[in-house]
């Protein structure tokens, strides 16, 4: 059964480039609600740690360099079916593959900057949660 909530992170690359509040605004109005919200920058460990499932893959260490490369935005969203509306969303990984008006094909560079993270399982999504959420934080 689909959850109604999922987890997201603008990445640095969108942070960089001032598209923080246009892609806020890209949720608000597709209908996801936000219902928690951090602006923050990952250590070396902690985005080692969010990005485990990959340590063994070729790219990992510039994954981790990319992600602490500067601020990120965390957020919880929630609406029905959000894991896979906000994959539908956010557009295909790769922004060159992505459908027009999707977040990745308007703000995203390339594979690795991709301008937004998005949890690919209600199970993940919950685990990405907590990594930045505790439970004083969630609503």
């Amino acid at each position: 059964m689909a959850t109604n909530r999922t987890f997201t992170m603008i990445k640095p690359d969108a942070v960089r480039a001032g598209n923080i509040g246009n892609i806020l605004q890209m949720m608000n109005e597709a209908g996801f609600k936000i219902i928690a919200m951090k602006f923050t920058k990952l250590t070396k460990e902690q985005a080692s740690g969010f990005y485990a499932v990959h340590k063994e893959r070729p790219f990992f260490g510039e994954l981790v360099d990319f992600m602490t490369s500067g601020p990120i935005v965390a957020a919880i969203l929630e609406k029905d079916n959000a894991v896979a509306d906000f994959r539908t969303f956010i557009g295909a990984t790769n922004p060159e593959e992505a459908a027009e008006g999707t977040v990745r094909a308007k703000y995203g560079s390339n594979m690795g900057e991709n301008a937004v993270h998005g949890s690919d399982s209600d199970e993940n999504a919950e685990i990405e949660s907590a990594y930045f959420f505790s439970m004083l934080e969630r609503f």
